[in-house]
């Protein structure tokens, strides 16, 4: 068992007690030992993630650094004991009518573990919200990372979106679309490695019934498959065509289809060609290739639609001599951005006096104590949770 494993079953222990946790003698639930910090790492219109603490966590890693666990290199998660609380509001869970969206979402990160899928340890509610304690990826978004960069180099796009490759996979083998991925749902850690967070688009389907179909037109315009444009129904292929979309993002600094317009958008989805032909000279020709065959328009013809998946995709030439074991097991250093002229690009930073450094900042914020849901709707949308 690799060290990162047995500090997921550390932290796992933690949450999941075999013996209730006490404080001042007294037995204490696990999500009345989290404090809610000032700093907010993100923000929707009917949620907010926010940094919290939690008592006796890192009291609780000392004993297994006992038995030879290492938890000094593992992230603010272990280092710090700082976790993402994402914190939903009932009231306007109920009007925009999402409960459902938000159950599957915890329903889906607490049955699926991978190193490129965000961990969710903990689950509660009160009167006001639902609280969701996730790991915190320090190092802010893919999409901060693009921008700061201009566009990546070839090797450090091909690092990062062979992880996405992994954990789509991932999804996929349990019967799960994500239908929402684009770099703002995408995290990097303190090492550099992807973390896939925000699950509320994300949806369980019957890949094995060839008439099943998902409707809902959800997800930034830029990043829709053909099919959801035409709400013709759509399944895991999504997926794969917005990867598309992210690995010529990563490229190029930009999507293939942007307008200020979601409805010219819309259309140039529809009515624009991806051909290796038409994309930026500087793109690697195997990259290219990779690019063309993902956003094919015909989702049968699409790389990573067959039978195989994501296999197709990891053994594309432009994968040619990786180590997909190294990087599921996180054992390979990030290839730092270097630009044309030979300058080493931007890099996130560790700070640990400043665990937003890499966030957008946002002022400090009480909507947390906002209104009460009413009773009744209360138990019959979140008795569940």
């Amino acid at each position: 068992m690799s060290e990162a494993s047995k500090l997921e079953d550390a932290i796992a222990a933690f949450f999941k007690p075999e013996k209730p946790h006490t404080e001042g003698g007294k037995e204490v639930t696990v999500d009345s030992l989290v404090n809610m910090r000032q700093e907010i790492v993100g923000i929707g219109s009917f949620s907010r993630v926010r940094l919290a603490n939690v008592n006796k966590f890192l009291d609780h890693l000392k004993t297994f650094e006992k038995e030879g666990i290492t938890t000094s290199n593992e992230g603010a998660t272990a280092r710090f004991g700082v976790f993402a609380l994402k914190v939903y509001k009932k009231t306007e869970a109920k009007r925009l009518k999402l409960a459902s969206h938000i159950k599957a979402e915890v329903d889906i990160l607490s049955s699926i573990k991978h190193p490129f899928i965000v961990n969710l340890y903990l689950r509660w509610q009160d009167e006001k919200n639902l609280y969701l304690l996730e790991e915190f990826a320090e190092c802010g978004q893919l999409h901060r990372f693009i921008t700061k960069n201009g566009r990546l180099p070839n090797e450090t796009a091909r690092f990062h979106a062979a992880q996405i490759v992994m954990a789509v996979q991932c999804l996929h083998g349990e019967s799960v679309v994500f239908r929402d991925l684009q770099p703002e749902n995408i995290m990097l850690d303190h090492k550099g490695y992807v973390k896939l967070v925000d699950f509320g688009n994300a949806k369980r389907m019957d890949f094995d019934d060839p008439t099943a179909r998902a409707w809902t037109l959800c997800g930034r315009p830029e990043y829709l498959a053909p099919e959801m444009v035409k709400s013709l129904g759509h399944g895991k292929e999504v997926d794969w065509w917005a990867l598309g979309v992210i690995l010529h993002e990563m490229l190029a600094g930009y999507p293939p289809f942007y307008h200020a317009d979601s409805f010219a958008i819309y259309k140039l989805i529809l009515q624009e060609k991806i051909t290796a032909e038409g994309l930026p000279n500087h793109f690697e020709t195997f990259a290219k290739d990779l690019i063309k065959k993902l956003m094919t328009r015909d989702k049968t013809k699409r790389i990573g639609s067959s039978k195989n998946g994501a296999e197709d995709i990891k053994k594309h030439k432009w994968y040619r001599g990786l180590n997909w074991a190294a990087l599921y097991n996180r054992a390979m250093a990030p290839p730092v951005p270097v630009s044309e002229s030979g300058e080493a690009g931007f890099v996130p930073k560790l700070d640990e006096g400043n665990f937003a450094v890499n966030f957008e900042f946002y002022p400090p914020s009480n909507e947390e104590a906002g209104p009460i849901l009413d009773p009744n709707d209360d138990k019959e949308l979140f008795g569940d949770f």
